[in-house]
């Protein structure tokens, strides 16, 4: 017999919903596909992305969610609605929801995140961090007396934390994560190859060349688009040597958070940290060589996390499983890091 709780990482790029005792029953593209004509819905999920820069002009297919939290608030909640619809019957009842959102979230970020989860018919509804889920998805034991540093990068936030006794002790975050990797391909690719590109093709070079040090090996990708001199379609091939060099200030954009969570972290924590190094999670940390070019700058190690895509949504189906056990050590962090509506 399942429980009917759900946990969903409401995530830039993707969102997933796991349930106790099953795990992750969704994992969808956050985009939705609208006809602006009749504002009927044409699709959502992997369907509408695969829309995306497609469309004639009386549909739109966007992601209504920008750099974290919910740009489109009409949009999102149709999209969240339909999403979960999927999996609703599954769990029967009025289920309980956890959501995570960015550490950095205000209040009225985070209110549009808990209406879209009333809306859907949430029994309860509780709001975890997102490095505190992060950190407990990737097996961190954050209720010890500890130091514990996440860096949890996603498509449109980075969460850098550093978390005792079930705490968050320090943390930043800071709307730079996958997206502005993406813009960086596209607009290098209308600079130095005169070609424009859409986001579908940015995020396959990203995935399949993209890094921030150069390879051992290198390795090729073509890339098609519309010449910006002469207006026709064209087509190049990318190396990975042209692109590692253009992402330094992303990468010291985040180092420089790194630095600033360190620099404000008590001497003790710092002590574990250097001890046990950092954990990576989120999509935007698979990004080749940014887990060794933060280390060498940091002079900490950097560990890339077990499913790394996952820990988030994984970690904040535990803390739900866990809201009720008050003998539990990691009760501690329940008065911390959630809100019950």
């Amino acid at each position: 017999m399942f429980t009917n709780d759900i946990s969903i990482d409401l995530g830039t790029a993707t969102m997933l919903v796991y349930i106790k005792d099953r795990g992750i029953v969704l994992k969808e593209p956050t985009v939705i596909a609208v006809n602006t004509d009749t504002n009927e819905v044409v699709a959502v999920g992997s369907e509408a992305s695969k829309m995306l820069g497609r469309t004639p002009p009386n549909i739109k297919a966007v992601h209504p969610l920008r750099d974290g939290v919910i740009s489109d608030y009409t949009l999102a909640l149709e999209m969240i609605r339909r999403l979960i619809k999927r999996v609703i019957s599954k769990v029967g009842g009025r289920p309980r929801i956890m959501m995570c959102v960015p550490s950095g979230v205000t209040d009225v970020e985070q209110r549009a995140v808990i209406d879209a989860a009333r809306e859907v018919g949430a029994k309860d509804i509780y709001v975890i961090e997102e490095p505190v889920a992060a950190a407990l998805g990737a097996g961190c034991k954050i209720w010890r007396p500890h130091g514990c540093m996440i860096i949890d990068i996603g498509g449109g936030t980075t969460d850098v934390a550093v978390m005792s006794l079930g705490g968050v002790v320090v943390s930043r975050s800071l709307k730079i994560a996958g997206d502005e990797v993406t813009d960086e391909i596209i607009k290098f690719m209308r600079r130095e190859m005169k070609l424009h590109i859409g986001v579908v093709t940015a995020e396959k070079l990203k995935q399949t060349i993209g890094g921030v040090i150069q390879r051992d090996k290198e390795i090729l990708c073509e890339a098609k688009g519309i010449c910006t001199i002469t207006g026709f379609p064209k087509k190049v091939t990318v190396s990975s040597n042209d692109l590692y060099t253009i992402f330094d200030e992303f990468v010291f954009n985040i180092t420089e958070r790194v630095r600033e969570v360190l620099e404000e972290t008590p001497p003790e924590l710092q002590g574990d940290i250097i001890l046990d190094g950092i954990m990576m999670t989120g999509g935007g940390s698979l990004l080749y060589g940014l887990n060794e070019r933060i280390a060498k700058e940091i002079g900490v190690e950097c560990h890339l996390a077990e499913d790394i895509t996952e820990c988030v949504v994984k970690g904040s189906g535990i803390a739900l499983g866990n809201i009720d056990i008050t003998t539990d050590p990691t009760h501690i962090y329940h008065k911390k890091a959630y809100i019950k509506e």
